[in-house]
């Protein structure tokens, strides 16, 4: 499998993380995706089509055309990990698509959607160049030339939406959405309905992903030290859960199995085991069991 990134350049870098595309990443095998608070555009460069399975109904799933964005998830969905021959992806920071989607966020929440139904013929016509392009490195360059454009003529995002993300990024200060809501004179309610147009989440469930993102890369951290300990002494090496739930904000353990659980679906020390013997296409993805 080829994986490579690539991080715009401003101003662009301020609504994306980063693009991304993988290469023969064939798997014979379904991937949860885990909610992350972010929105995805993806496109499938080997076939016009996207295939998106009902993450509870495993036989169930959408097909899409070749190119589709992602908003954002409150749960976790499944892909067919059979696409990857030949996939591109931008991968929004939060809030960050809303410039790009002419669209409220909240209509795509917890939703795929046709790239074509949101930007029109330039949808496809994107797709097209991207297939035809000789590298990736020109792919990267003309999707950042089709995001610029795009921006150039977008809605800007309300300057409370900025305020509060800038906070959010802030690792390790906890903000309120009372507290949120008062520095930038907006009630709460108000800000509430605003950050969810822009975000597709609320507050609180953006910060509770985030929050579950951050004990989910720790816990991945803490697994590969403990790794080599727990060979050698097999009783020693345990990740101390406690720790992580309190490094992350979480008012116990308990709190924190419990958004294990409504994120991914599995338990902390089930999320652990199942990651020992597996590759995974992307950070974010898991294999369904079978």
């Amino acid at each position: 499998m080829r994986y490579c990134q690539y991080r715009p350049f401003p101003p662009l870098n301020e609504f994306v993380d980063f693009f991304w595309m993988i290469g023969d990443g064939q798997m014979n095998r379904r991937e949860r995706i885990l909610p992350s608070g972010r929105s995805e555009l993806v496109i499938n460069l080997s076939e016009d089509e996207v295939r998106i399975y009902d993450s509870i109904q495993a036989e169930r799933y959408r097909r899409l055309a070749g190119a589709v964005i992602s908003g954002a998830y409150s749960g976790a969905f499944v892909c067919d990990a059979m696409q990857h021959q030949s996939m591109f992806g931008v991968h929004f920071r939060p809030g960050g698509a809303f410039p790009f989607l002419g669209a409220a966020a909240t209509e795509l929440a917890d939703a795929h959607a046709s790239l074509e139904d949101l930007w029109g013929c330039s949808a496809r016509d994107l797709r097209i160049r991207l297939c035809e392009a000789a590298t990736t490195r020109g792919r990267f360059q003309l999707m950042e030339e089709a995001l610029l454009e795009r921006l150039r003529q977008s809605q800007k995002r309300h300057s409370a939406i900025e305020i509060a993300l800038r906070r959010f990024a802030l690792e390790g200060r906890p903000y309120t959405t009372r507290d949120l809501a008062q520095e930038v004179g907006l009630s709460q309610r108000r800000f509430i309905q605003l950050f969810a147009l822009h975000v597709g989440l609320t507050p609180k469930l953006l910060c509770r992903i985030l929050r579950f993102q951050q004990a989910r890369i720790l816990a991945e951290e803490a697994e590969r030290r403990t790794r080599a300990v727990r060979e050698q002494q097999p009783a020693r090496g345990a990740i101390d859960w406690a720790e992580i739930a309190i490094t992350c904000g979480y008012y116990d353990q308990s709190h924190l199995v419990h958004d294990f659980q409504n994120f991914s679906g599995l338990s902390p020390t089930a999320y652990i085991r199942q990651l020992r013997p597996t590759k995974r296409l992307k950070d974010n993805h898991r294999p369904v069991a079978q």
